[in-house]
This record gives C-alpha cells, sequence and structure tokens, in this order.
C-alpha cells in the first residue's frame, strides 16, 4: 500500500501540469461544447504543427544541458524573408517592387534561402557556446538581439502581407483534400527526429555529452562538433518553423516568434525533456507541444482576458523548470 502511495504521488508529481490540464480541458469541453469540436480539434493540429518542429529545434540544445533563446527570434526573421521574397506581383505594398514572378519552384528557393540565412545564426551559437565557452543562457540571448536587430534593418519594421497562392498553400493545402501538408511536414519531421536521436550515433553523442560531458570527451566523442551541428540543427527547425507560420497566418511582422522560444521550452520540459540534459524523448516533446496549446485553446474559450493568459502561461513555465528541477535534485 504504502509502494502504491508514494508512485502515485510521484506519479502526480512527475505529471501533475498535464493531468491539470487535461482536467482543464474537460472542464472546458463541458462549459464550451463547441471546444470539442472538429474543427477546433483541427485547429489545434495545425497550431501545433510549427511549434512541434521549433521545439524539436529547442530540444537537442535542452538535451545537452543547453538552450537556444534565440528560437523566436530566427523563427519571425525566417517568415519575413520568406514574406518579402513571396509576395504576389501585383500587390501594392511589395517589399521588392521589381522582383519578377519566377513561378512555383521559387517557393523552394526561398526556403532554401530561409534555412541558409537561418543556419548561419545556428552556426554562430553553436561556435560561441563550443569553443569560446560561452554559456548557452547567454550567447543565444545575445543572439536574440542581434537577430532582432537585424530583422529590424531589413524590414524596417514594416509589416509584411499580400502572399502568392503558392506560398500560403503550403501551410493551408491538403493532400487529396484530406490530409493538411502542414501536418505530413511535422509528422515527417518529427520521425526524422526521432531517427537522429535514437538510431544515430550524434543521437548517442547527444545523451552523453547531457549527461556527462566530461565522460563525454573522454570517452572519444566530439563535444564541439556534436553542439555545433545541435545548434545549426536546431536553427534550420526554425527556419522551417517560421517558414511554415508565415504562410499559414498570411502575413508577417518583426514581432513573429517573439517569446516561442520560452513556450517551447516550458513544452519540452513538460514532455519530459530536462533541462538537466541527458533526458528526452520526441513523443514526449509532441505531448509537452499539444497540452501547452490546449491551455491556450482552454483560456481562450473560457474567455479570459489575454493579459492574464500570459500570466497563466508564465505560471506553467515556472512549475514546469522547477518540477523538472526538483525530480533531478531527487535522483542526485
Amino acid at each position: 500500500m504504502t509502494a502504491k502511495k508514494i508512485n502515485m504521488k510521484d506519479f502526480l508529481i512527475n505529471n501533475g501540469i498535464i493531468v491539470v490540464l487535461i482536467l482543464l480541458a474537460i472542464f472546458t469541453a463541458i462549459k464550451q461544447p463547441s471546444f470539442g469540436s472538429f474543427d477546433n480539434l483541427k485547429n489545434i493540429a495545425l497550431n501545433v504543427a510549427p511549434r512541434f518542429i521549433i521545439a524539436c529545434g529547442i530540444s537537442g540544445c535542452l538535451i545537452t544541458r543547453g538552450t537556444d533563446l534565440s528560437a523566436g527570434r530566427i523563427v519571425g526573421l525566417s517568415a519575413c524573408l520568406a514574406g518579402t521574397l513571396l509576395q504576389k506581383p501585383g500587390y501594392s505594398g511589395k517589399f521588392f517592387p521589381n522582383l519578377p514572378d519566377f513561378g512555383i519552384w521559387w517557393v523552394f528557393v526561398v526556403l532554401l534561402i530561409c534555412i541558409g540565412v537561418c543556419a548561419i545564426f545556428g552556426l554562430i551559437n553553436g561556435l560561441v557556446i563550443s569553443y569560446l565557452k560561452v554559456p548557452a543562457f547567454i550567447g543565444t540571448l545575445g543572439m536574440q538581439l542581434i537577430v532582432y536587430g537585424a530583422c529590424l534593418v531589413y524590414t524596417n519594421a514594416t509589416p509584411i502581407g499580400g502572399y502568392r497562392p503558392a506560398y500560403t498553400v503550403v501551410a493551408k493545402g491538403r493532400l487529396f483534400g484530406v490530409i493538411p501538408y502542414l501536418f505530413l511536414i511535422a509528422l515527417a519531421i518529427g520521425l526524422i527526429i526521432w531517427f537522429v536521436y535514437n538510431k544515430t550515433p550524434h543521437g548517442k553523442y547527444m545523451y552523453a555529452i547531457g549527461g556527462n560531458e566530461q565522460a563525454a570527451e573522454v570517452s572519444g566523442v566530439n563535444t564541439n562538433k556534436t553542439k555545433i551541428i545541435i545548434y545549426v540543427t536546431a536553427a534550420v527547425l526554425y527556419a522551417l518553423g517560421g517558414f511554415l507560420v508565415g504562410a499559414k497566418s498570411g502575413g508577417s511582422s518583426v514581432n513573429m516568434g517573439m517569446g516561442w522560444e520560452l513556450e517551447a521550452i516550458a513544452a519540452c520540459t513538460i514532455g519530459g525533456v530536462s533541462v538537466n540534459g541527458g533526458i528526452g524523448k520526441v513523443s514526449g516533446v509532441l505531448i509537452g507541444v499539444l497540452v501547452f496549446e490546449i491551455l491556450k485553446t482552454c483560456l481562450q474559450y473560457l474567455g479570459v482576458d489575454t493579459n492574464y493568459q500570459y500570466i497563466a502561461q508564465g505560471i506553467v513555465i515556472v512549475v514546469a523548470i522547477a518540477l523538472d528541477i526538483r525530480k533531478y535534485i531527487a535522483k542526485k
């Protein structure tokens, strides 16, 4: 009996946030039946897709006892880059008035441009953290400001819109008119990241560094190279996420993605990715992102003021990190 009580207590402590949010979702569905409608569940799934891709990028940083506070701003930079290059030819507020219509293939070229530019910032993050030994928190915080400044300089803080259909269909189109492309892209990314984490030497090196970096170095792991790959990969995923978010929303600005890194870190932590390193699963990242998105949707359906919604999200972030640290201390 005692063992069962202890196990139940541990379960509630380790999964308390998920349990509370499930109860909140049930309460919301009772108060607002439309919450459980197919359309709303579909919208939640579509909102989860790009955030899941971004959270997958953050998860690699967390597993190696790092973090990436520049994630949200890189997402915004990617969305702004894509937006300025994929506007309709006849749009009155076109960012590049003389840019011709290159056809549908231009969408894929722009995606590669976004990935390439964002990967440079990820590479700088990796180099600063690996070779200059700057703590990830400080290094990526500085990069957050650098990317935001670069985006302001590039766009002059001008809102961007008037996207061509070939771009917006990436996020709003459906395969055979049924399965959203956004869902399929997120699924493909999730499977690739799962394979990398679980079936490749790089994945093993990640967990080894997160568990004990010094021991990993003694074992022959090139920790600097591994970290650089992690931060470049993360930036690539942010770029893809920003590209998709821009297409989904039909517009972008320099403030797009602001604070998303905190949501992603909280989602990862809720899903079992430890900020203390060495622990984390892709399935957990998905669960965490889904739970966090359900929280926001519940608060909207319950008519909670937007200002209070930020407070609730902040509390969830703090509690999630606190519970993760508690689990780490208990293990030690």
